[in-house]
């Protein structure tokens, strides 16, 4: 879907037609000095379409506020070259490093086509440390998702909420550099932000939701390092299903004080 679903006045959600792996979300809020977009997706076929939409609102594009440093939400920034970009300290710390393309299309071989040797993203020029209101409408919220530094941007006045890679619904989260329990623990945070979610994954979603998330990640932790041991649940119709197998791992290492990236995830990026 390249255009927008206006959610209510001035605030726009742009939503996969077919959520999944490499297939995310993002946001557009409209307000008097401009345009606020909160993540670029990834590659130029979901970029191009979605700054052209932002640009059919006439407004200048003054912020790009980025909720994750994966490639999925920040890989279509050069699409937005104008606007300051806003993102945590770890964000800009990774988005300062060049990205290894050949790891990026074995993660993601649907887009690989599109992910190019020159493959590059604009680095953060707003490091957002604590909670704050960044606009008018928009409030920036740090907490602890798929990494130890995310952003959620809530829009108060409209009771949306812009989850971006934290939150994922009907889609498999991916913890291979994130502590689960942490990430669990965050979901009840952003419950009280507002009623109405956007996910970077997946469709729009509520409070049951994210409690269907968080119940999802404590079971891998519960799990014990056997993805096997993961209960029934809400998760037994989402996709990516392939990820219980790293975030139990992850979960597992964590428990036992090592913080390396989980083997299944090397082995899935070619690098063990």
């Amino acid at each position: 879907m390249s255009g927008l679903l206006e959610l209510d006045e001035g605030v726009f959600a742009r939503l996969a037609d077919e959520p999944g792996p490499g297939r995310p979300n993002a946001g557009v809020v409209v307000e008097e000095d401009g345009v606020t977009v909160i993540d670029a997706l990834m590659v130029p076929s979901q970029a191009r379409p979605f700054a052209a939409a932002v640009e059919a609102l006439g407004r200048p594009v003054r912020r790009l506020v980025l909720t994750s440093s994966h490639l999925e939400y920040a890989g279509g920034t050069p699409f937005f070259p104008r606007p300051a970009i806003y993102g945590t300290a770890q964000v800009s710390a990774h988005l300062d490093q060049p990205p290894d393309v050949g790891i990026l299309r074995r993660l993601y071989p649907e887009q690989a086509a599109e992910l190019d040797e020159e493959l590059r993203t604009r680095p953060v020029t707003h490091i957002v440390t604590e909670r704050t209101k960044l606009t008018g409408a928009v409030h920036a919220v740090l907490v602890q998702g798929d990494l130890a530094e995310n952003l959620v941007l809530a829009v108060p006045r409209a009771g949306v909420v812009f989850g971006g890679a934290t939150c994922s619904f009907g889609v498999t989260p991916l913890a291979f550099q994130s502590d689960p329990t942490a990430w669990a623990d965050s979901l009840a945070d952003i419950a009280a932000l507002g009623p109405r979610i956007v996910p970077g994954h997946g469709p729009m979603g509520d409070g049951d939701d994210l409690l269907a998330q968080s119940a999802y990640l404590y079971a891998c932790v519960d799990a014990d390092g056997d993805p096997a041991a993961i209960p029934p649940g809400p998760w037994d119709q989402w996709s990516a299903r392939e990820n219980d197998e790293v975030n139990v791992e992850r979960a597992a290492m964590l428990a036992a004080g090592d913080t390396q990236i989980p083997p299944s995830m090397l082995r899935r990026a070619g690098l063990a």
